[in-house]
């Protein structure tokens, strides 16, 4: 029996085998780190933390990803596969999914509005990735 990212992986599927790279990997958490501690800089704008918190977030899920030996077809993916690739459940991906709907607002139509629970929910989140 296939596992969920054998199936995420299947013809047309939004993942794509491919051999871990140590070094990829190694990049992406040391990455993540920095920006996951720059996030909690409260000297910084709300957008800012948000910003580096998101982006340490998903470095921190992509190499989850990576680590299993696949690569994602796009962003949003690797927040949705935490549950097969880290065990984490609802009450973190669902907050990375909400910051991911949030990011590409602001991204594609200059539309970014948080505040203080948001930025501290995803630096939470990005702390149990």
């Amino acid at each position: 029996m296939p596992s969920p990212l054998e199936n995420l992986a299947g013809p047309g599927g939004q993942l794509l085998p491919e051999p871990r790279d140590e070094r990829e990997y190694q990049g992406l958490l040391a990455s993540a780190q920095v920006r996951l501690k720059d996030a909690a800089n409260p000297g910084l704008s709300l957008e800012s933390r948000f910003d580096l918190a998101y982006n340490a977030a998903h470095a921190l899920c992509l190499a989850a990803v990576r680590a299993q030996g696949y690569r994602a077809r796009n962003r949003y993916i690797v927040f949705q596969a935490l549950p097969h690739t880290l065990g984490l459940g609802p009450e973190v991906w669902r907050i990375l999914a909400k910051c991911h709907d949030m990011r590409n607002l602001s991204e594609y139509e200059g539309d970014l509005h948080v505040d203080a629970r948001i930025v501290a929910d995803l630096i939470a989140a990005a702390q149990r990735v």
